[in-house]
């Protein structure tokens, strides 16, 4: 029997058979689907995969763009006790062999985006199964009869049942995430049902998400992020508005045809939207928009400007974490339109003299700052909760590692890798990564702590920081800086004109005007044409940075 009391994530579905049962719950392209037909499909699913012979800590490995379809399978998977380990698209073949071999899924779901991965994926030795997630596939399965099932077929010959018992997989582990891999191979992050009902509840905390809430899909859903926020979403009962994936353009779009209220967002996303808007829309409003969710990096100055005048009456709100937390530590509210004293403000809290504020954590999540002497209030970040993972699939758990640490007193706190200091306040401030310092005269310089710096300035849309190996210093610190439209960058001084221009020596005086330790502020700026290469959760590739960088100082040195 059961234990009801036990958390899983398919408790969402009583409430959303009920509470939402003739209201519309997913929007995808022309289909639209009640509460009572999105659980009905979850339900025939999971039926049907209990027929074909998935059992309790079986994988399945789920590749495809986003679609209501992606969360019918997480939920009938989980529901059956197996374990949802979603592929990234964007990967190629090798890089999906990999991770199949690390997680050992029994059946891999694909649509057509990526379904020559289940022909090509043929030496998997744990595949037992093929599936075609979308019925519009079907040509492709006769195809191939002998190989592959589609989602239909699972749901053939299925009473549309009550809600069935729930069961889980040992460990109670739903999610094998993998992490982004800006260095070497992704990694398997393991996730507990607990983990994501904590971030959830977390989010609709402090965001404030609601059943009325349209939410659109702005984040891959084979990404913690948009994962978690897609959880948060059916715990209360919003309404998902579906992408396959994000475009600008679109977006817009839909935020305006389907009343969207809410969303999330990476830097790189919303320039775009901005861009966007200005070109194609001529700068309009959507006031239908009320929560914007950033993560994967602050906001600058300009950018949120600009993002307040588009989304008037949204609520702009950054967010801390970790794929290895299940998302989001701590949350900043950045913009709040209904307070007047803030209005035109940016952020709502200032700086102080190092690093970038994220804000305080959400409730239930421990946030820890391990200082590294007594004399520094910087230290390692940690954390500690129902929120953390697992572990590593394949690698020993958080709690295993914890019980035979050399230093007991940590208990089983999760180093974030990250270094921050706390204020009076309580807000936790972010220095940067403890492995990408840059070590230059001796001194360290954690490169967003400059960067949010230069963000700073009105010129500025995005910069990274990094460090070149130089003879004197050790490592040379670089600014790496793209303008916003209509600045021009010229190191040759204009005393005449100096508006909308940006040259090197402006960028020191811009730093020192913003009390920039004299040792941190860069050496030398580059102007980046392109956008910055980002892994798929717009994180920077600061190793392809740094690479290009190098050549352009090798080729201007060979030069003279």
């Amino acid at each position: 029997m059961a234990n009801y009391s036990r958390p899983h994530i398919c408790q969402c579905l009583t409430r959303l058979a009920s509470v939402k049962q003739n209201a519309v719950v997913t929007i995808y392209g022309h289909r639209r689907r009640t509460g009572r037909e999105f659980v009905a499909g979850v339900l025939s699913l999971a039926e049907g995969l209990v027929r074909l012979g998935l059992r309790n800590g079986d994988v399945v490995s789920i590749a495809a763009l986003n679609s209501d379809l992606f969360l019918e399978w997480l939920l009938a998977v989980a529901l059956v006790g197996g374990i949802v380990a979603p592929l990234n698209y964007r990967w190629s073949l090798k890089e999906a062999k990999m991770a199949m071999l690390l997680v050992e899924p029994v059946l891999l779901v694909t649509d057509e985006s990526c379904v020559s991965w289940c022909i090509d994926l043929v030496d998997i030795p744990s595949l037992k199964w093929r599936v075609l997630m979308e019925s519009t596939s079907t040509e492709l399965a006769n195809q191939h009869n002998k190989k592959f099932l589609t989602t239909e077929m699972l749901k053939q010959h299925t009473l549309v049942p009550s809600l069935a018992t729930y069961a889980w997989a040992p460990n109670d582990a739903v999610v094998i995430c993998f992490t982004s891999g800006t260095t070497g191979r992704p990694k398997g992050v393991t996730i507990s049902h607990l983990a994501f009902i904590t971030q959830s509840l977390a989010k609709i905390a402090i965001v404030g998400y609601g059943e009325d809430d349209v939410y659109l899909h702005t984040s891959p859903l084979v990404h913690i992020g948009g994962l978690s926020s897609a959880m948060a979403m059916l715990m209360v009962g919003a309404c998902h508005v579906l992408l396959p994936k994000f475009d600008a353009e679109t977006a817009l779009q839909a935020m305006e045809r389907h009343s969207v209220t809410c969303f999330i967002t990476v830097p790189a996303m919303m320039a775009d939207l901005i861009r966007v808007n200005r070109t194609k829309t001529n700068g309009a409003q959507n006031i239908g928009v009320r929560k914007i969710l950033n993560g994967a990096g602050s906001l600058s100055s300009e950018l949120l400007k600009e993002a307040a005048q588009i989304f008037p009456r949204a609520r702009i709100i950054s967010a801390y974490g970790m794929t290895e937390a299940c998302s989001s530590l701590t949350f900043m509210t950045l913009h709040d339109p209904t307070q007047e004293s803030c209005k035109g403000k940016f952020p709502l809290v200032k700086r102080i003299k190092q690093g970038t504020c994220v804000g305080k954590p959400a409730p239930h999540i421990e946030v820890m700052v391990k200082l590294d002497d007594n004399k520094s209030r910087l230290g390692k970040i940690l954390t500690r909760g129902p929120h953390t993972m697992l572990g590593y699939w394949g690698h020993q758990s958080v709690q295993e590692k914890a019980a035979t640490s050399e230093t007991s007193s940590d208990g089983a706190w999760l180093d974030t890798g990250d270094i921050g200091t706390v204020d009076d306040f309580g807000n936790l401030w972010l220095i940067g990564r403890s492995n990408g310092r840059i070590k230059t005269g001796g001194e360290n310089v954690y490169p967003e702590e400059v960067e949010a710096v230069l963000l700073e300035h009105p010129g500025i849309v995005s910069a990274v920081v990094i460090g070149v190996i130089d003879v004197r210093l050790g490592e040379m610190v670089v600014g790496c800086v793209r303008l916003q439209e209509n600045w021009i960058w010229s190191d040759v001084e204009d005393e005449q004109n100096r508006d909308f221009k940006l040259s090197s020596e402006a960028l020191k005086r811009f730093c020192r005007t913003q009390n920039l330790t004299g040792f941190k502020i860069p050496k030398r700026f580059v102007q980046w044409e392109k956008q910055f290469p980002l892994t798929t959760t717009g994180k920077v590739k600061r190793d392809e940075v740094r690479r290009e960088v190098a050549s352009r100082f090798e080729i201007l040195t060979s030069s003279l």
